[in-house]
């Protein structure tokens, strides 16, 4: 299943979690060699402490991680302007409450394989993408902004998502680092759905029958 994690459900949804944040370090750190922040088996920086959500492909029962990326608003701090400004012009406001920035989307490949014989790593990354636009479709997000190298536009493109590269630059590492705004609409939902050949939705959002605030004070009574 796809669910997105919001502060309030963090321990609801700890084992998953923790499976994150050692994939992050797996993937970026050790596979990638990209110089972030390593807490001992884990990848976690400042943002993670700011109470983002976290999109994450997991099984029903929440004790395997396919998959997961961190969401954080733009009208907060975020990695695109505090680390990534180079990236895109100065004339470009990215700053309003329907962007939002997606940043750390990994797949467990190994953990897909053993699970989906049928879904290659190609396949896994474009269902994340697809589980993302229907999030955010569904929270009133019309641009998710994200920064990526260049070879990830094919990527993209494969998806059917639909990305505006605003900007690059250099000294970020050893390929350029792009800096792309994506579109998220029902037409954009519809092509991504064509390209994967899916009908039904991944992400399907949970409605607690009593709302957090309630069940606060009736444990409090």
């Amino acid at each position: 299943m796809f669910v997105i994690i919001q502060a309030h459900e963090y321990q609801k949804y700890a084992a998953v979690l923790d499976q994150m944040f050692r994939l992050r370090k797996k993937v970026f750190a050790d596979t990638l060699g990209w110089d972030v922040p390593v807490i001992g088996p884990y990848e976690r920086d400042s943002y993670d402490s700011l109470a983002p959500a976290y999109l994450v492909w997991c099984n029903d029962s929440r004790t395997r991680l396919y998959g997961g990326m961190r969401l954080m608003p733009t009208t907060g701090p975020t990695l695109l302007y505090d680390v990534f400004r180079e990236t895109f012009p100065d004339a470009a406001n990215l700053i309003a409450p329907g962007i939002w920035e997606g940043t750390r989307m990994c797949i467990d490949e190994e953990a897909i394989a053993k699970d989906f014989s049928n879904v290659d790593a190609g396949r896994a990354f474009s269902m994340m993408l697809l589980a993302l636009c229907e999030c955010a479709l569904d929270h009133g997000i019309h641009t998710m902004i994200s920064n990526y190298e260049p070879y990830l536009k094919r990527v993209y493109k494969r998806a059917g998502a639909e990305v505006e590269e605003l900007g690059r630059a250099d000294g970020y590492g050893k390929y350029p680092v792009c800096c792309g705004a994506f579109e998220v609409s029902d037409r954009v939902l519809r092509k991504m759905r064509a390209a994967l050949g899916l009908t039904l939705p991944l992400y399907v959002r949970h409605v607690p029958a009593r709302s957090v605030v309630t069940q606060f004070l009736e444990m409090a009574a």
